[in-house]
Order: structure tokens, then sequence, then C-alpha cells
């Protein structure tokens, strides 16, 4: 080989050699990257001086059962509670006030209308149900062994619509949705009620027969004062009289999709999904929730469970994006909007 060609040689393992040194400290620069964003996020999360993000970081993760560890592994029980302590809903039920009994009349249309929801970070359904007679409970025939899909729940019922409506417990975290949260009411009778008592205060959503949203606490014998015909557990309520809950912070729950009822001075019925954890939605807080039944005219109104189990059902399909990776999840309990009296929709 001539000394030309060995410089040149020479010259090219040089410029390949450089070549991969940069490219080795390019490497080993986001390496470092990473890992200083690993530990320093969390940090900066919940020890910085951002409360808005440190609320709804902490908020996410108190209020998921499965992630309540997130929150403990940096933050004391004193100071998970002082940051989320006036985020909260504050539910006025549960201090005595009374609901205003709403009269509507019975002459509704059978009208059925669905939105789209935008906001900056979330996108979700807004269906509006005009004869709040329409609405029914539903829940899954395997109680207490297993729940079913919101979709398996309202073809069984011939349901044009659902959305899913109260929480489980499972045992060992199994999330099959076969122990519900609360009772389940249905056509006037207690279909199941986990405390086993009628005299103690739960979160409600419920209708009574005239097809009025009652929400709050009450127990189920006030319940059954007031007619109610169908109901389930869950909270907090969002509107109550006509007042919002939450007036300071975002909800104390952090961002998740979300379900929602609500229900209009005409009767009108708000069914809401939000979805949330993908890259089009992040998710809501209960305060975003909250708005959205506002602008829509609520006068009463409901967070439902969601998370993975947000789903709204239409017209023989899902028309929301659950969150869950295999589709639908298993719940307990569905709000159904039963076939229109004059028969169509």
């Amino acid at each position: 080989m001539t000394n030309k060609r060995k410089r040149a040689a020479k010259k090219a393992r040089k410029k390949a050699n450089s070549k991969m040194s940069i490219l080795k400290r390019i490497f080993i620069f986001l390496i470092f990257e990473l890992v200083f964003t690993a530990i320093t996020m969390p940090v900066l999360v919940f020890y910085g001086p951002f409360e808005t993000v440190k609320r709804t970081v902490v908020g996410a993760s108190w209020n998921t059962l499965r992630h309540q560890f997130i929150a403990k592994a940096f933050l004391s029980d004193e100071a998970i509670a002082r940051i989320l302590g006036d985020s909260y809903a504050v539910d006025p039920t549960a201090s005595g006030e009374k609901i205003q009994m709403l009269e509507f009349g019975t002459n509704h249309k059978d009208e059925i209308s669905i939105y789209d929801i935008d906001g900056i970070n979330f996108q979700g359904k807004l269906m509006i149900v005009s004869d709040p007679t329409r609405i029914s409970v539903g829940y899954s025939s395997k109680i207490p062994k297993a729940g079913e899909t919101t979709s398996e729940i309202a073809r069984r019922n011939g349901a044009i619509a659902a959305i899913n409506a109260g929480g489980f417990m499972d045992d060992g975290w199994v999330g099959t949705g076969g122990a519900p949260m609360g009772f389940i009411i249905h056509n006037g009778e207690v279909v199941y009620n986990q405390l086993k008592s009628e005299s103690i205060k739960q979160d409600t959503v419920a209708f009574t027969d005239t097809g009025m949203l009652i929400v709050g606490k009450h127990s189920i014998s006030q319940l059954k004062k007031y007619g109610v015909k169908e109901g389930v557990s869950f909270g907090p309520p969002l509107i109550v009289n006509g007042k919002p809950t939450i007036t300071k912070g975002d909800g104390g729950w952090g961002i998740a999709p979300r379900t929602a009822i609500g229900q209009r001075k005409n009767g009108e019925v708000l069914l809401l999904v939000i979805d949330g954890r993908n890259i089009n939605s992040f998710g809501a807080t209960l305060k975003e929730v909250q708005d959205i039944l506002l602008e829509y005219g609520a006068v009463n109104a409901s967070n439902l469970d969601g998370g993975s189990s947000t789903t709204m059902y239409y017209n023989n399909e899902v028309i929301n994006r659950p969150s869950d990776k295999l589709g639908e999840r298993m719940v307990p309990s569905v709000f159904l909007v039963g076939p229109s009296k004059g028969g169509q929709d």
C-alpha cells in the first residue's frame, strides 16, 4: 500500500472514530438526562413551588387506590391532606342542606342529542336525553362475582344508550367489577346494599319516579321517601341546587378519564364522558367536568366512576375511547337510556 493510500485509510479511520466518539458522547448525555430527570422530576413535583402541578399529581395518585403509594413515597398523610384539603368538593347535603325538588311535568320530548366536547387537554362526548323517565339502572348479572361491560349490560336490557355508573371494590384488586361500592336501586327495589343498613347516608346518584336527579349524601330510607326508582352510590356531587360544590382548586382528584351525570331545570339529563390517558386526551379534573355541566345548564350533577371504567354506548356501539388497554372494562352498574316512548330515536 502506498503512503498516500495509508494516509487516506488512517484519515478515514480517524474520521470514523471521531463519529463514534460523538455518538457515544450523545448517548451518554441522553442517558444522563434521563436519569437526572427521573431523579429530579419527582422532587420538583412534590417539593417544588408549582402548587397546581403538585395538587394535580397528588390528587391523581391519592384518589386512585392502586396508586396511593406514589404520593406516600414522597409525602406524609398530613402533607397530602394539606395539599388537597381546599380542593375537594364541599357537599352541602352532608351538612344538612335539602335537595330542592324540581317540577318539570311529564310532557317530555323523545330526543337524544350528542355533542363533541373539546378542552385544552381533553376530548369527550356529551349526550342530552330530553325525557328523564327513560333513565334507569342496569347492573351485572354476575354480581358479586364479576361485572360486565357497559355495552353488554345495555344490550341485555335493550337500551338505546348507556354510561358506566357506580364503582366497585373487588378483593385483591382483581378488577372484575363484581363487588359494587354502596348500593344499587332498580325499579324501586334495593338490589344491592354494601352497608346492610338503610339509615346510613351514602353518596347518591338517583332518579325519582318522576325523573328528578338526586345527588349528595342520603340514606336509602330518605331516598324511598323521595320516591327514588333508580340509583347507585357514587360521588362527589358537583352541582347541588344550582350551586357548584368545587369553589377552590381542581376538585382534588387530579386528571383522569371522567364520567358524570347532570340534569337541567327542565328535566333534561346530561350524560358526560371525558376520555383520558392517551395522546389526544389526557383527561380532566373534577372542576373542569363541573364547569362543562354548568355551561350546559345543569342544576344538579354528580361525578360517576371514571378512569378505565369511563364508557359511553349509543346505538349498539361504544362512541368514546375507553382508556383500558383491553377495551371496555367490566363494571357493576350503568345508567341506561331506554327506548323512546314513541318508538323512535
